[in-house]
């Protein structure tokens, strides 16, 4: 297999050895030095001379060593896609057992359903194909904090720090709430609301994600430092809806920027005003404490937090 054509002048690099591309495979798809030697009945120094062998003969970097794991860089996810199938028919038709694909158990993923659905499961694609399993469940905060607590998830992404010591807790990303409307709302309201300040929005329809507008509320206290006494025209638990009808002109609501942010480029919202100091909520990555025995889980961790910091 060659990667690239050889410098003018220079050797092209040699194919690889089968057994350092089984290696190679086994430490992709179990995400760890240490599992790979496991499956693969090896030491784990044997494991690493083999991978580091691997990278010399590609000329290129494989895997990004972690405290716990190992995180494929891009090369490896082309290079795996490459030669997976191949090694496995090989293996099928000589009647080997291939250790590498025997995989960890899924890992159990549970957190908001607007940030899993549009920033962490599309971060974790490449480990998907690379045959990382994902059990995702989505809800509120407090109550998948509860189950994490009683074993049901490894890993929640939550959108407040757990309280006490039970869980171990990783700032994540920080997500800004901006006040949108539809263009049709914005070009009456923006001027209103500059002179007469949030008393303007008073008969304009609310849009919120719960009945006690938990993200307007926020907004109202951090930027104009008074109470909230608006009621939801419309209350529906997905912010994804709410962003829809607003959209749409059924009325204003407060959002995470990072939702709406095409929406605002494209222009079919606008914002409705532009603090200097706009309210940010922090969310965190949160797990039992201890070392799971499964090393998927430290491999979506660790892509989940390198992740976050581009959010």
């Amino acid at each position: 297999m060659r990667h690239s054509t050889a410098p003018e002048g220079t050797a092209p690099p040699a194919p690889p050895d089968l057994n350092l591309l089984r290696t190679f495979l086994a430490v992709y798809r179990s995400g760890s030095f240490t599992a790979a030697a496991q499956l693969l009945g090896l030491s784990q120094p044997t494991v690493t001379t083999q991978i580091r062998a691997l990278e010399r003969q590609t000329r290129r970097e494989l895997f990004e060593r972690l405290p716990r794991g190992a995180a494929p860089t891009a090369v490896a996810d082309e290079l795996a896609a490459r030669i997976a199938g191949p090694l496995d028919a090989l293996a099928a038709a000589t009647g080997q057992d291939a250790p590498a694909r025997a995989r960890p158990e899924p890992v159990h993923l549970a957190g908001p359903a607007e940030l899993l659905s549009t920033r962490a499961l599309p971060a974790l694609a490449p480990l998907v194909t690379g045959g990382v399993r994902l059990r995702v469940t989505t809800g509120l905060t407090d109550p998948l904090l509860d189950e994490l607590r009683a074993g049901r998830h490894d890993l929640v992404i939550a959108t407040s720090r757990p309280r006490g010591r039970t869980l171990t807790a990783t700032p994540l990303t920080d997500e800004e709430f901006v006040l949108v409307a539809a263009p049709v709302w914005a070009e009456r309201l923006r001027p209103r609301l500059a002179a007469e300040g949030p008393g303007a929005l008073q008969d304009v329809p609310l849009i919120s994600y719960a009945e006690d507008l938990p993200i307007v509320r926020r907004y109202w206290r951090h930027v104009y430092g008074r109470r909230l006494t608006a009621r939801a025209a419309v209350s529906v638990p997905d912010l994804r809806a709410v962003l829809a009808l607003v959209t749409a002109g059924a009325g204003f609501s407060v959002l995470p920027r990072y939702l709406c942010a095409a929406r605002l480029a494209s222009g079919d919202l606008r914002l409705l005003d532009e603090p200097a100091d706009a309210p940010i909520n922090t969310g965190f990555l949160v797990q039992r404490p201890g070392t799971s025995d499964n090393p998927h889980v430290a491999l979506v961790r660790d892509h989940l937090l390198a992740a976050g910091r581009t959010w």
